[in-house]
């Protein structure tokens, strides 16, 4: 894709746009979301990206487009994953409720910011090193078995290199100031909690980028394509906090499905890679291919989640009431339980 500096210039800005009106509603009114909203702006969001996807088919062939669409889902189930992160950055420094949609917009705005350096990074390293590919494939492989050996492990949040500099760096306040990210106390500039969580949201997703970039680099070498789909994907990110947030705990599956597309797209990245160096025996996987185990394996998570989560749910509900009559029956007078019987 030899696109203008002009379309990149245009993307951009209709992103800036898009993010400028979502925090003027945010920070005008500060609360926290409730269903219907967020159904609304999550819809918007992927409406969003559906007609961005569908513009590239039209405009640009069904190559390009079902490489967005391959990449935009692949970006967006990595992202829910990261939701359960995002939700213990939370609990760890006790966000205020309703400045929580604050603290994730800004959040995901500067990992935006440093997602396109890395994506800019990395297409100028595959164009100059091929072998490269190897190294993701690998990479990629090695992260879906470490998804599968590490399943049952408690998820933990722990402040990294920028989070703890900035600790020792900036005097810091130790209580919110309302949603100020500053403040002047005693005569002196501090910084508030706020600051604090907002870069810990924004840095440890650039932590979670250090697989979903080779990951969409397997399914399409274009820049910009990486680049729209990833930000598509952060974008809807903040109203699908709070619309699954619920939810999160019922996804059993979600970390196997997610193994499963890095796998695949693992592998893809190295048979491709040897068949670009010569090996006969080493296929393209077509995009299709690639779009249909995506969407295939998610679903098929999804789906087996809820329907094991509805399960324990009714063997719970199950067990409890027939614990009930026991214990009632212990607590009862003893004249009475022997009238009962």
């Amino acid at each position: 894709m030899n696109l203008p500096m002009w379309i990149w210039l245009a993307t951009i800005g209709g992103f800036c746009l898009v993010l400028a009106f979502d925090f003027y509603l945010v920070a005008r009114n500060p609360h926290e979301p409730g269903f219907k909203e967020c159904v609304g702006w999550v819809s918007f969001y992927v409406g969003l990206a559906v007609v961005f996807g569908i513009g590239l088919l039209v405009l640009s062939g069904p190559a390009h487009g079902g490489e967005f669409f391959a990449g935009w889902i692949t970006e967006y189930s990595l992202s829910v994953d990261n939701l359960f992160v995002f939700l213990l950055i939370m609990s760890r420094f006790q966000v205020p409720r309703q400045y929580r949609q604050k603290v994730l917009l800004i959040g995901i705005v500067l990992a935006l910011v440093l997602r396109g350096a890395f994506i800019a990074a990395g297409a100028e390293a595959i164009t100059r090193f091929d072998w490269l590919f190897y190294i993701f494939g690998a990479f990629l492989i090695y992260t879906a078995w470490k998804l599968i050996g590490h399943e049952e492990e408690e998820a933990e949040f722990s402040e990294n290199v920028a989070l703890r500099t900035i600790r020792k760096v900036l005097p810091t306040t130790d209580t919110y100031q309302g949603a100020r990210v500053t403040v002047r106390h005693l005569g002196r500039r501090m910084v508030t909690p706020m600051l604090i969580v907002m870069v810990a949201i924004g840095t440890t997703d650039l932590l979670f980028a250090l697989d979903s970039i080779p990951a969409i680099f397997g399914l399409t070498k274009e820049p910009y394509l990486v680049f729209t789909a990833n930000a598509f994907a952060l974008m809807g990110l903040r109203q699908l906090f709070f619309l699954i947030g619920g939810l999160l705990d019922r996804l059993v599956y979600l970390s196997k499905g997610l193994s499963v597309v890095l796998a695949f797209i693992g592998v893809k990245l190295i048979l491709e890679a040897l068949h670009h160096d010569g090996v006969s025996w080493a296929p393209e996987v077509p995009i299709l291919v690639s779009l249909g185990v995506i969407v295939g394996t998610l679903a098929i998570t999804t789906v087996l989640s809820l329907m094991k989560s509805s399960r324990d749910t009714k063997a719970e509900a199950a067990g409890s009431e027939n614990g009930k009559p026991e214990q009632a029956g212990e607590d009862e007078p003893a004249g009475e339980r022997s009238h009962g019987r």
